[in-house]
């Protein structure tokens, strides 16, 4: 790597009963199912295999209890920052995808136009996301100058965070295909602020073979 540009891997959690219901969690702190507990540690022996220094992860136990999974094989702590978490989905919190979309024609149509919107009147955009994340990321990455890091985060979290710190607007965040759980994205950063997509959505097996 060269001197004084960090790497960042964005660590989407292992799959949770919600996932598979296809249920909006948001800061509701579900845990990994057994599914998502053994994609953890797949995924851990193969981020095992590169050289990390750090590792941070999003409170919400679903992206902690994935990052415990590397923690324990590297032999490292865990940072926790609340700006890692999900997008906050308010009073959707919870509830079932198709049940939201039928309720809320509008939010729908901001979708499928790539337009962003409101996760309820009492969530977050994925602007607002975007900002928190990007400006999380961007601290790591002057912290720790030079070295390769892990952030456990989720889903969305990861989109827009790359969306940010790449800036990028909403429309063109909508371009990236979605993450799968316990995939990662990597990118690179240097002290002047330039930030580069190095992959998107890796898997185990990718490093494993």
């Amino acid at each position: 790597m060269t001197e004084g540009r960090t790497q960042i891997i964005l660590w989407r959690h292992g799959q949770t009963t919600f996932n598979v219901e296809n249920r909006f969690q948001g800061h509701l702190d579900a845990p990994l199912n057994d599914v998502g507990l053994a994609q953890a540690e797949v995924a851990a022996v193969g981020l095992s295999k590169l050289r990390i220094d750090a590792i941070y992860a999003s409170p919400l136990q679903r992206a902690y209890i994935t990052a415990q999974a590397l923690a324990g094989r590297v032999d490292l702590p865990i940072a926790t920052d609340d700006r890692l978490k999900e997008i906050d989905v308010g009073e959707w919190e919870g509830l079932y995808a198709e049940d939201i979309y039928r309720a809320n024609p509008e939010f729908v149509l901001a979708l499928g136009e790539g337009r962003d919107a409101r996760r309820s009147p009492t969530g977050e955009t994925g602007t607002e996301v975007a900002a928190r994340m990007a400006e999380a990321l961007r601290e790591i990455a002057a912290a720790h100058l030079g070295q390769t890091v892990v952030v456990a985060s989720h889903g969305l979290a990861i989109r827009m965070g790359t969306a940010g710190v790449l800036g990028w607007d909403y429309p063109t965040s909508t371009t990236l295909a979605s993450m799968s759980n316990c995939g990662w994205t990597m990118l690179a950063a240097r002290p002047d602020s330039y930030w580069k997509l190095v992959t998107w959505n890796q898997r185990a097996e990718q490093l494993l073979h």
